[in-house]
């Protein structure tokens, strides 16, 4: 072989190895890239599958928040007028005691003063309770407070559109009207 040849063989080897790497480098390209994918995929699968564990979880700690919440909402409802109650019990052993004594005592005058007692302990515990009577005699009609039973004509002229009786009290509880007062208005 001529030098010639050799160098034109080598040159065609050459150009072989740079194509069989060439190829090498392409697969194994093409063969990466499906393992990147992969890779991504998971990823995204692996986050997908934490957001929807945090998601799962919120949503339990969730549900259980509310259920404790309503848990608490219908104890408060059974327990809420105890405080009321146990102070009313004084009352009641007042009323038990005048009602003895209803039976056994004939003086009427001091009947009556021991009923005006415990009527007035009565209306004394509910306003330490918050309960206060609303007053509606000789004031302006207020559809806010007041619920008018009926029109009458006013005996005075200052008297027109006011209240001129109370057919029933109107109360707050905490400055929150918790009953209209029925009232008689003035026309």
């Amino acid at each position: 072989m001529s030098e010639n040849e050799i160098i034109q063989e080598n040159n065609n080897q050459s150009e072989e190895v740079v194509n069989n790497l060439t190829e090498a480098a392409e697969q194994t390209t093409e063969s990466t890239e499906p393992v990147v994918e992969i890779s991504e995929t998971e990823k995204l699968t692996a986050e997908l599958a934490e957001q929807k564990d945090k998601y799962i979880r919120l949503l339990a700690e969730f549900d259980n928040y509310r259920r404790r919440t309503a848990k608490e909402s219908i104890e408060l409802r059974l327990t809420a007028s105890r405080e009321l109650m146990t102070s009313l019990l004084d009352v009641l052993d007042d009323c038990d005691r005048a009602e003895k004594q209803l039976g056994t005592n004939i003086d009427i005058e001091l009947q009556k003063e021991g009923i005006l007692l415990v009527f007035n302990k009565i209306r004394n515990t509910l306003a330490s309770k918050g309960l206060k009577a609303m007053e509606s005699i000789h004031t302006d009609f207020d559809v806010e407070k007041h619920e008018a039973i009926t029109e009458v004509p006013a005996p005075k002229k200052n008297l027109v559109d006011k209240v001129i009786d109370e057919v029933q009290k109107g109360y707050y509880l905490n400055d929150k009207i918790i009953r209209f007062a029925k009232v008689v208005v003035g026309k």
